[in-house]
């Protein structure tokens, strides 16, 4: 793929289409934003101030994250800059996702994903240094990777990855800060990552912050609807991993795949 080339979420187009429609249907459950959300979006201008386009963003990001590589080349155990390089990739890589204002479809580029992926790594490598990994960064990671995985990723693999990816994070923010919040929203998460056991017994630890029995009731209402979409999610995810798998069959054995209909020049 050349570097320039730019990728629709839920792109319709060649055989793909039927395999990404049901994705589409699978992560419309996901949809919606939760009650539980324990921290928003990463807001670029606000970072970097208003006045700087996202592209200018990106560039500072990406040049922050080449500069943290670096110096971690002479230290690679340091965990200080991990974590800073984690967080510089996965700003980066939201700086240069564009959103088509009509329509709201999210178009994320080629070095977007690079980010996001590189971003996965190093949190891996910081997680294997820090005794007590830093519970805002672990929100920060949970809440990107799980918005990955709403967006559709590039394969359902790689959406399963990315759910696992932010229920891990935020298992370990919920630990060192348990709230109705952090918690509530890691039931829901372990609900998608098929950890239903778990799920259930963190919606109960949830429903028991509640200031109010209605606020229990409420709470347990609505992870429990989260638990029948998961449910769902579980059953349409082996609809799609089948089409997937049919899908990258026939392109392996149709010897005119690939080939656009072009002519042989037999007979012209």
């Amino acid at each position: 793929m050349a570097s320039g080339e730019r990728r629709m979420v839920f792109d319709t187009r060649g055989r793909r289409k039927h395999v990404v429609r049901v994705v589409y249907a699978v992560l419309a459950l996901m949809m919606g934003a939760s009650l539980f959300l324990v921290v928003g979006p990463v807001n670029v201008g606000e970072l970097i101030g208003n006045q700087t386009s996202s592209g200018e963003a990106a560039d500072v990001f990406e040049e922050q994250a080449e500069r943290i590589e670096g110096e971690l080349a002479k230290n690679p155990g340091d965990e200080a800059k991990l974590l800073a390089l984690t967080r510089a990739r996965i700003n980066a890589a939201n700086a240069m996702i564009e959103t088509d204002p009509a329509t709201g479809v999210k178009t994320v580029p080629t070095e977007a994903h690079n980010n996001f992926q590189a971003a996965a790594r190093t949190w891996q490598r910081y997680l294997k240094r820090a005794d007590e990994p830093s519970p805002s960064a672990a929100q920060l990671v949970s809440v990107t990777y799980f918005s990955q995985a709403e967006s559709g990723g590039r394969s359902f693999a790689e959406v399963e990855e990315s759910i696992e990816i932010a229920t891990v994070a935020l298992q370990i923010a919920a630990e060192q800060l348990p709230s109705l919040g952090s918690i509530g929203t890691l039931a829901k998460y372990q609900y998608f990552n098929g950890e239903f056991a778990a799920g259930d017994k963190s919606t109960k630890q949830a429903a028991a912050k509640a200031n109010s029995k209605p606020e229990a009731e409420s709470v347990e209402k609505q992870l429990g609807e989260y638990r029948k979409a998961a449910k769902e999610f579980e059953k349409r995810k082996q609809q799609v991993t089948k089409a997937e798998r049919e899908a990258s069959k026939e392109s392996l054995t149709n010897p005119l795949s690939g080939l656009g209909g072009a002519g042989t020049g037999v007979g012209e």
